[in-house]
Parts: C-alpha cells; structure tokens; sequence
C-alpha cells in the first residue's frame, strides 16, 4: 500500500479536530476479488468485485459518533468530517469510550508473508475448479456435482489516529472447493472438500481435493438411525473448531462486561481439562487472521486464552477493558461503520499426544461428528444441542454412517471432559484437532 491512504485518514482526522473533535480515528479498506464457479464441466460463473471504504470515528467529550463513506473525493470526505461532528455533539455520552492512550500503540510491525503479489487471473481459477470436480466426478459412484470455485481475494487496511499511531496492512487469499454428490435418487448423499491459503503455492492440488470430496460422500451412503444414548462424542477437525469458537465468545470482554456469558465467575479456574491450552496468535506467518496491530493501533501479541486448563484472561478492545478495570489486551476489531469491539485473530486447541485412532481405539459404542446442523448454543448458560451426522464408532471402528440425531451436553462440562488428538492442521481462522468428549446425550431414534 501506498502513502496515499495514510494521507487521506490523516487529513480527515486533522478537519474533524478543526471543526471541534478533541480526538479521533479513521480507518481505510481496500478489497478486491475474482471468483469463478464449475458445474458439471461448464463455466457457470466469473464473478469480480472491487471497494474502497473509509470510515471516521470522533470524540467530544465523553461523546462518539462513527460513520464511512466510499466516495473518496474531497469535497465528500469533508461533508463525512462535518457529519460525524455533528453526530457526536448530540450523541449519548459514553464514560468508555475514547482512544487507547500512546504508550500502547504499536511503533513496530512484525513481517506476517500475508500478501501474495500474483494475481492468478481468471483463465488459472477456471482451470484449478475445472480439476476439482473433473476429479470428483471420475470417482466411481460420484453421480452428481453441486459444483467448485476458485476464487482470489486481496485487502488492504489503513489506519491513523490523533494519538499519531499510522499503520497498513494487507493481505491475500487463494481458495479452491468441491462439493459432490454420491449414490442414486433418495439415497444420495452430499459432501465437498477444499483449501484456502494466503500464498497461491500453498495450496494443494485440485484434483486431490476433488478426489477427498468424492471420497467423504461415499463414505456417507447408506446412513442409518442411532438411539438414544450416552456415549463418547468425537468431533472431525472439520468442526471441532467450533467447540473453541464458542469459548471464545464465552471470555469475550463485551460479553463479560454485560454479565452474559456463562463463564463470566470463571477466570482463573479450571475450565477445561489439564494439559489444554488455547492459543490465540495474531503473528502467525501467512495466518488467516494475521494482523500486525489490532483496530485501535494496539501492539497486539500471542496469548494463552487457557493455560494448562485454566483461563487466564478475556477478550478486550478498550471499552470493555475500561468497563472490567483492566487493560486492553490488543483484540479490538473493527470495520469503517461502527466502533471497535473484541475479537479473537489465530485461535487454536494445541494438539495432544494420541492419535485420532489412538483416541478412538477403546470405544464400544460412540459417535463420530462429521457435520453439525442449527444454532443451538446458549452463551449465557452454556447449554449446547445441535442436529448432527457422522459415523457409529463400534469397537473402536468407524462402522456406518449415521443422520438425523442430535447431541447435547453443556459447554462447561463439554470443555472438561475434552481430549485433543494430536491432528492439529492449520486450515481456517479457528482451529482445533480431533477431539473426543465423554458423557454427551444423543438423542436419536
């Protein structure tokens, strides 16, 4: 990124301060993204898309008000500077709002490799989902194609406050995925595979990833029903990132601050089973959710959301960091509309020590998740039911494939009666292993 979006935010900072600011921010985001879609060996689809959006925040007093505009001419960026000056004279007032002070600005930025600098074009998208699917439907069974992509992406991210904070960044995205599928009429069965990476060199062969896509929903014909019972759930890497997700909105400062979050008594404690640790890493080189500062120009850092089982801090940006009487712990998020609010960057369960078949060998009877359907997710008292499909374990196999059930259970217990194998990949923002939990309810049949 050049200087120039730099410039901008910073001389719209400089014309809210003359029209009566004491303080304010600005924010700039640049995206752009090609895209095309394969169905049944035909282009379906090019789809390219491009914006720019800048977004001003300012401070009067204990007041704030946000708004953004993607008309970047001067004469608009003006009429944007007056606007939110005149929204944050007649604003509530907020005892928490305002900039985080300059001691905790970042003055350095660590080097992240988020940017690839080749734009594959449309001609290499085509062929890379052409690959995908032409290998999925080579597999025998495989009857039908719901279709796969490619796509590119790039964003770029300014930011400048009245502190005298000033930083970019940007980034890249590659991603490929399938989804197939198998079997005749009523008895088909659906399942997709695909990979996402930062550098297009990342990124696995298509025809593998059509060949794991056939591959999932075969192994998924023939489903049958379950009874109701408990057992031991093991949840797919596919989805077990979820289960960490959910922690993460539990110790989210906003959450805490707001007294509704079913581990808001818990900091400190055990909550999830010894020898645990979640990490969240906003340094993590080519990482999804890599970033060199957080949205307030905080020097953001690798954290130990749990440690040995126990949690050890929440989520903060500014604001909720003031509500709770502590500091923020650089995760503030933020797009050109509205304030910033916490957010967790590279989350991930640090793998175990067993194998996934190691993990599996000494269940008789269990289940293995490989989809989960609906929200059914209290975050205030931790209560969890979602419809699922996977696999019958027998014996420590997997032996059938099995739809239509649902399990329950409460996050507070689900978290410490947790086993992570030792699977852990680094494929989405959030990631977790292969995890087996005791004591899950399935109500099935």
């Amino acid at each position: 990124m050049t200087t120039a979006p730099l410039e901008r935010l910073n001389d719209l900072i400089a014309a809210a301060k003359a029209l009566g600011a004491d303080a304010a921010d600005a924010i700039y985001v640049e995206s752009a993204s090609l895209g095309v879609s394969y169905r049944m060996a035909k282009l379906e689809d090019v789809e390219r898309s491009e914006s720019l959006d800048v977004g001003l925040r300012v401070f009067i007093g204990k007041r704030q008000a946000v708004s953004s505009t993607t008309d970047l001419r001067a004469p608009s960026l003006k009429a944007l500077a007056e606007r939110v000056v005149g929204m944050a004279k007649t604003a509530p007032e907020d005892p928490y709002c305002g900039l985080v002070e300059r001691s905790r600005l970042a003055t350095t930025f660590p080097s992240l490799d988020l940017e690839d600098p080749v734009d594959p074009g449309a001609a290499r998208l085509k062929e890379l989902a052409a690959a995908a699917e032409a290998a999925a439907l080579e597999v025998p069974g495989v009857t039908n194609s719901e279709g796969a992509s490619a796509n590119w992406g790039r964003s770029a991210v300014a930011l400048a406050t009245s502190e005298g904070f000033a930083g970019t960044y940007g980034g890249t995205t590659h991603s490929v995925s399938v989804s197939v599928l198998a079997g005749e009429g009523t008895g088909m069965e659906r399942d997709y595979d695909f990979q996402s990476a930062r550098h297009a060199s990342d990124l696995g062969d298509p025809t593998a990833i059509g060949r794991e896509a056939a591959r999932l929903a075969l192994k998924r014909l023939n489903p049958r029903k379950a009874q109701t019972c408990a057992v031991p759930i093991v949840y797919d890497p596919r989805i077990s990132m979820g289960l960490i997700g959910h922690y993460a909105g539990a110790i989210n400062g906003a959450s805490i601050a707001r007294g509704v979050s079913f581990l808001k008594d818990s900091m400190g404690k055990q909550v999830f089973a010894k020898g645990i640790n979640i990490i969240d890493d906003p340094h993590l080189i080519r990482g999804f959710r890599s970033k060199p500062f957080d949205g307030e120009g905080v020097a953001n850092k690798k954290w130990k959301l749990a440690d040995d089982g126990v949690l050890t801090t929440w989520v903060m940006d500014s604001s909720s960091a003031k509500q709770l009487g502590l500091q923020t712990t650089g995760h503030a998020a933020r797009g050109t509309g509205g304030p910033p609010s916490p957010s967790v960057t590279n989350l991930y369960m640090e793998a175990g020590t067993l194998t996934p078949a190691e993990l599996i060998a000494d269940i008789k009877q269990g289940f293995y998740v490989t989809e989960l359907i609906g929200m059914g997710v209290n975050g205030v008292t931790g209560d969890y039911s979602r419809g699922a499909s996977g696999f019958w374990i027998e014996n420590g196999e997997l032996a059938y494939p099995v739809n239509e059930i649902t399990i329950a259970s409460n996050l507070k217990d689900m978290f410490l009666n947790l086993t992570p194998a030792n699977d852990l990949t680094f494929r989405y923002g959030s990631n977790a292993p292969t995890v087996r939990i005791e004591g899950m309810t399935i109500a099935g049949a």
